[in-house]
């Protein structure tokens, strides 16, 4: 597996559009509540790459062996960085290599604390230890629960 990083701004809207209307991946993402337009997701991508100059860091679109595979990366959630990342199905197993390597860059980045959060739709979370986190709590955001893990210092 080959994988590069990209602006969100580098993939064109349809391929957005096919991952975040995706059912298999909206099922894991309880705030997700309508079906994205291409408006709205262009908007939606200028603002994760806005993220960038925010905070010094953010999110990346990803591609593996060259094509587009879904986004991930860190975003400032009060004091400590969320790691996400949101994958189209057939690229599921590749998560836990994109966070060991998300993971490495962290300290590049000046990143301290890293957190992640699930849903608890997602059940398999065994592995996340295999990959430095352990689970911490439960959170509410918008009403809805999420499970919180911290990455081990």
């Amino acid at each position: 597996m080959t994988f590069t990083l990209h602006p969100f701004s580098a993939i064109l809207p349809a391929d957005w559009l096919l991952l975040l209307n995706h059912p298999d991946v909206i099922r894991h993402m309880p705030l997700a509540t309508e079906s994205w337009t291409e408006q709205a997701v262009v908007e939606w991508a200028k603002g994760k790459d806005a993220q960038w100059q925010a905070h010094g860091y953010g999110p990346w679109a990803i591609r593996i062996d060259g094509a587009f595979a879904g986004w991930g990366g860190f975003q400032q959630e009060g004091r400590e960085a969320d790691l996400a990342l949101v994958l189209l199905p057939e690229f599921w197993g590749c998560g836990p290599a994109l966070v060991r390597a998300f993971m490495r860059r962290r300290l590049e980045l000046g990143i301290g604390a890293v957190s992640l959060l699930l849903p608890p739709s997602r059940t398999r979370v065994r592995g996340l230890a295999r990959i430095g986190f352990a689970f911490d709590c439960e959170v509410e955001y918008d009403g809805r629960r999420f499970l919180k893990f911290r990455a081990v210092e």
